[in-house]
């Protein structure tokens, strides 16, 4: 029971927190704040790409605090450019500071943890619906 009587906000946190540990653990980084910039970069390019429908549908898997990242300044009628080039660069914008962050490899382990916590259903859904281009970087 929550001291608060919130128990949806704690179960948020503590979902996220687990998603950030998860990933932290996959990219062997120690920086959870760098973690999560990596997680909410990932999740903001990946949502540009996707239909409105498709990013509704995967986000409704997100732990609610992931979900808001998801959909901070989203601007559903802007299209992003649907290369895997465009996309590793617009999610190292963030994150060439950081001397862990190792690119393509990195956002490659953000795909596997989406695989391992959200539907494998969703993921096939999601997968489909990406160019070949950046559908590699996923791995099946």
């Amino acid at each position: 029971m929550s001291t608060q009587g919130l128990e949806v906000i704690d179960h948020t946190v503590q979902l996220t927190h687990e998603w950030i540990n998860d990933l932290a653990e996959r990219l062997d980084w120690a920086d959870k704040r760098q973690v999560l910039m990596l997680l909410r970069s990932t999740l903001t390019a990946l949502r540009d790409l996707l239909s409105v429908n498709e990013a509704a549908q995967m986000s409704a898997q997100l732990p609610l605090l992931i979900r808001g990242l998801f959909y901070e300044n989203w601007a559903p009628a802007s299209r992003a450019e649907r290369t895997a080039a465009a996309f590793v660069a617009r999610v190292s914008e963030r994150l060439e500071m950081d001397a862990e962050y190792r690119g393509e490899e990195d956002i490659t382990e953000v795909f596997h943890l989406l695989s391992v916590r959200i539907s494998e259903g969703e993921v096939a859904d999601i997968r489909q619906s990406l160019p070949a281009d950046i559908r590699r970087l996923w791995p099946g």
